[in-house]
């Protein structure tokens, strides 16, 4: 069967909702629905019809995300779902595939996405291209080292984060540059990240802020919630929980983090989403401390090959002819010659033989200047035709500081 797809209109955005409370087995409060419908784009949602109902939907929001080099658009895809009674049919891979058209025919080179599910996305062109650090530290071992960062000009502000929101904002804005993955917030972003209802706390209280400042202003500020709790001596025992820590400077991020390990009645600090080249690291004296795990961040997938690899910077020189797979977006399966520097880079179609062949995923993966080349070279998923050719196109493609996006979209 083949079901139609086409934008929603803002009065179906009950059942599309429906949709996406049934795929996620997620029952969310009328205000937080609320609060989803106000950050949708409508022309850029889909949904997929089975006569007058929707089975599956998926939407994008239009952001502009840093990659090596700078800022540049890119389509964040979400709402991926599909009804349990419509898998198997072909609605997801329709979906996904009208979805990249429509990315490439609004000029978007480059798309992105956070996957519920990994191995859903890679077969449709998105490969893991950044990853992140969950943290659980025993405040008693979190020590730092002899020669960390100070400064005597800056001091600490404590804020209720509804009424410091322009603080976070200024701030926010003036570091989204510092590291590949990194997004702009749309002010319904920051809605949801400020939200402070009941249903938003999950047991562990109010949010709250600390800002790093000095005489010209914000250089830094932490959100967190803190679950208070005491063990059967009465110690205390609190959880605080960092929903995200951003810093100007080194300075400003020791502070921070010092304040943040120092909190009274806190016993533990958890943080589920930390780069995995997080300066804390260097900061704390004893690193296993902070009982570091990893998973995958932000997904990549690049919708149109010679516009996306131009439109970021390289750390090295490199000349290679891909032989690009793509089955998802069929104009990117040919031979691409990727010359770049440090200066800048060409990408144009050729004939001639290539140095590696490879899927669009796999460039997805290295495009924020981390992921799999190297791994997927290790296990034999991609060809390499001239020896070197993998290693050479993993050192342009490599950047620093590592990519991370820091919130799911």
């Amino acid at each position: 069967m083949t079901y139609p797809i086409r934008p929603v209109a803002e009065a179906e955005w009950s059942a599309f909702g429906d949709v996406l409370a049934e795929g996620f087995a997620w029952t969310p409060h009328p205000v937080q629905s609320e609060r989803h419908k106000r950050e949708t784009e409508f022309d850029r949602t889909l949904a997929a019809f089975d006569g007058d109902t929707i089975v599956g939907c998926t939407a994008i929001f239009s952001f502009r995300m840093t990659v090596p080099g700078g800022p540049i658009p890119v389509a964040g895809v979400t709402a991926v779902s599909v009804l349990p009674s419509h898998r198997r049919r072909g609605v997801l891979s329709a979906l996904m595939r009208r979805q990249l058209t429509d990315i490439r025919e609004r000029g978007e080179a480059v798309a992105a996405l956070y996957a519920s599910e990994t191995p859903i996305y890679g077969r449709f062109g998105y490969g893991r291209a950044a990853g992140q650090m969950a943290l659980t530290i025993d405040k008693r071992g979190a020590a730092f080292v002899r020669d960390a960062p100070v400064d005597p000009a800056l001091r600490l502000r404590v804020a209720k984060p509804a009424e410091a929101r322009a603080d976070f904002e200024r701030l926010f804005a003036a570091v989204v540059t510092q590291r590949p993955g990194l997004y702009e917030r749309k002010p319904e972003f920051w809605d949801n990240i400020l939200a402070d209802e009941e249903f938003d706390q999950r047991g562990a209280g109010a949010l709250r802020s600390v800002i790093a400042e000095d005489d010209q202003g914000v250089r830094g500020y932490a959100l967190f919630r803190i679950k208070p709790d005491w063990d059967a001596d009465g110690v205390p025992a609190g959880e605080l929980r960092l929903n995200e820590l951003f810093a100007a400077d080194p300075a400003a991020y020791a502070l921070l983090w010092r304040s943040v390990l120092d909190r009274d009645l806190v016993s533990k600090i958890v943080s589920h989403a930390r780069p995995v080249d997080d300066p804390l690291f260097a900061l704390v004296a004893d690193q296993r401390q902070l009982r570091a795990r990893w998973s995958d961040d932000v997904w990549v997938r690049l919708v149109e090959v010679d516009k996306a690899l131009t439109s970021r910077s390289y750390a090295a020189p490199v000349d290679v002819v891909l032989a690009v797979r793509d089955e998802a977006c069929p104009w990117n399966s040919r031979r691409w010659r990727l010359s770049a520097d440090t200066t800048g880079a060409e990408c144009k179609p050729v004939d001639d033989e290539p140095d590696i062949t490879l899927k669009a995923a796999s460039l997805g993966s290295a495009y924020l200047g981390d992921g799999t080349l190297i791994e997927e070279h290790g296990a034999g998923l991609l060809g390499e035709h001239t020896p070197g050719a993998v290693r050479a196109l993993n050192t342009a493609m490599s950047w620093s500081p590592r990519p991370w996006a820091g919130l799911v979209f």
